[in-house]
């Protein structure tokens, strides 16, 4: 039970020397939901559960050995247990009381040589377990578990046995139920200390850098320990692209920056520039944003064509000087473009150059002119219906003339027609932006009544989440406790 809960934690799966550029931030809405969950769940798995045998001994003139065995789960009255923060430990308190449980299963007994054997039905009443768990960040920066402390009390226990010489054990009823009671209750802290260690095994098996695509590396490793206090859960996390090519680190760090909390929403998740911007940085460091553009790539009604004699209108001297060749242009970001977020809205930044060539008869390629481009757009972003909406506007679009085989000339007319064309990009951008995409669902839970707010430096996505039970969810169990 108390192991469940601290798996749910672990899904949405600070103080630290490193600023992170992804927050997650589970609030209490969001614990008391997963607590649900995961008590419902339980409740479902119990006819699977399979217990331990029990080995004793009743007597001390006639020393009675006994096994019960095969002690499965009949019936359980499963209270809901009390889960809340506890920042002494940057961890959580669980509480269960009241559990009772109704069991079955075989009896064995051995007197010298005698064996015997029959059948039990067993009642515990008054289970209580309290168990303290702290968070933290190993080495590799990965989510660790530990247990802090564990209690545990179980008020009576209640056995029937039948079969075989089950009288005998009449004699030592209130003996035997003691052992049994004791025997149950040293068994339980035990039992959720190991499998808080499995769960830690399990964290520390899991990667926390993911290749996205053939291009770019993610890195999700913690960038400090969950910082808890009584109303919510903060997770840092690093939220680097990386090129898989290179593999180099940004000239740019992550800002810090505050995410706030949401106490009607589930969870929250605070999204920094820094991590768009590295994805940008990794292209742009593995030389992506490097294209050659054709006259075939040219849409066949637009009104500039890269051949020379069709360049009059915008370079006179163009086809005098090379009449009737194709031309090449070679496009080269010469900085990395950067996107910023400021209240409401979302700027990108684009510098970059363009370098025309004119294509001979023997297939060489002829300089023309250099221009730079410097290009700044803004959008705006939102949620609705489920569904991540958004549109996109130019506001700057300048051409200069900043080197020229073929003497200088104005770039007036090649920037309006070319400021025409991203224009027309921009009308089809912004047709599916309208429409949007889903919000991306978790493995075994979707985000339902989601909001999103541009902030100073940062997105905020707040969100409820529903369990998808009709999708398989589990949380790993070896039926046995």
């Amino acid at each position: 039970m108390l192991l469940s809960v601290a798996a749910v934690l672990t899904l949405f799966s600070c103080t630290c020397a490193e600023n992170p550029a992804i927050q997650v931030i589970l609030t209490n809405k969001g614990l008391q939901y997963g607590k649900h969950a995961v008590t419902d769940w339980i409740q479902g798995m119990l006819e699977f559960i399979t217990l331990p045998d029990f080995n004793g001994h009743v007597g001390s003139v006639v020393n009675i050995h006994y096994t019960l065995t095969g002690t499965s789960i009949k019936k359980c009255d499963l209270p809901e247990p009390s889960t809340e923060f506890y920042p002494d430990s940057s961890g959580f308190k669980t509480s269960l009381s009241g559990l009772n449980v109704a069991l079955y299963g075989q009896w064995r007994t051995c007197l010298g040589i005698f064996h015997d054997k029959g059948t039990f039905d067993m009642a515990v009443y008054g289970v209580n377990v309290i168990s303290v768990v702290e968070l933290g960040k190993d080495a590799g920066g990965r989510l660790s578990v530990t247990s802090v402390s564990c209690d545990a009390q179980v008020g009576r226990v209640d056995v029937r046995l039948y079969g075989g010489s089950s009288w005998m054990f009449r004699f030592f009823q209130k003996l035997f139920r003691r052992q049994i009671r004791r025997e149950i209750e040293i068994r339980i802290c035990p039992n959720v200390e190991e499998s808080i260690v499995k769960l830690e095994r399990y964290l520390q098996a899991m990667n926390v850098s993911f290749d996205v695509g053939q291009a770019l590396t993610l890195n999700l490793s913690l960038t400090g320990s969950p910082v808890t206090n009584v109303s919510s859960l903060n997770l840092g996390l690093k939220g680097e692209f990386y090129s898989i090519k290179t593999h180099a680190e940004p000239p740019f760090e992550a800002q810090p920056f505050t995410v706030p909390e949401q106490q009607g929403y589930m969870l929250s998740l605070g999204l920094s520039d820094f991590t768009v911007n590295s994805v940008l940085y990794g292209y742009y460091s593995a030389r992506m944003f490097q294209t050659l553009i054709n006259d075939s790539n040219i849409p066949p009604g637009f009104p500039l064509h890269l051949n020379t004699s069709l360049m009059g209108p915008y370079i006179p001297q163009l086809p005098k000087m090379f009449p009737g060749l194709l031309m090449n242009l070679q496009v080269n970001a010469t900085e990395v473009p950067m996107f910023s977020f400021q209240p409401d809205a979302v700027n990108l930044h684009i510098q970059g150059t363009i370098e025309a060539f004119a294509i001979q008869p023997n297939a060489t390629e002829t300089p023309l002119f250099k221009l730079s481009v410097v290009s700044n757009f803004s959008s705006t972003v939102w949620i609705a219906d489920q569904r991540i909406k958004g549109s996109v506007s130019m506001d700057n679009f300048s051409l200069t003339l900043v080197g020229s085989e073929i003497g200088k000339f104005k770039t007036d007319a090649l920037e309006n027609v070319t400021r025409k064309g991203v224009d027309t990009v921009l009308a089809e951008v912004n047709e599916e932006l309208a429409v949007g995409v889903l919000i991306p669902r978790l493995k075994h839970a979707q985000l339902v009544n989601s909001g999103l707010k541009v902030q100073e430096g940062f997105i905020d996505l707040f969100s409820d989440a529903e369990v998808l039970t009709d999708r398989g969810f589990s949380l790993q169990t070896n039926r046995s406790v």
